[in-house]
């Protein structure tokens, strides 16, 4: 499994400090459920793929997980993809 923000230790990151730790580590992907995070961040220049789910519902979510997948499995390098949960 792969760990999140928290059990790397990066709980109290912001966004940028956050999208750069993720990099500096080396991950590929980042999934979040911060739709604001477009707004707040010049994205233009990551090297990292950002996900966002449309829902904070983990109920929600885990029905999506197949679509999710999907999309993350064809999405480029540093792409930046919203994904709705219904």
């Amino acid at each position: 499994m792969t760990p999140n923000a928290y059990e790397e230790g990066w709980s109290n990151l912001s966004n940028g400090d956050l999208l750069k730790a993720a990099e500096n580590k080396g991950y590929q992907i980042l999934v979040t459920t911060d739709q604001n995070l477009r707004y707040q961040q010049n994205l233009s220049d990551r090297q990292i793929t950002i996900i966002v789910l449309l829902s904070t519902s983990c109920p929600k979510i885990r029905t999506q997980v197949g679509k999710i997948c999907s999309i993350i499995n064809t999405t480029e390098f540093g792409d930046y993809q919203e994904i709705s949960i219904i």
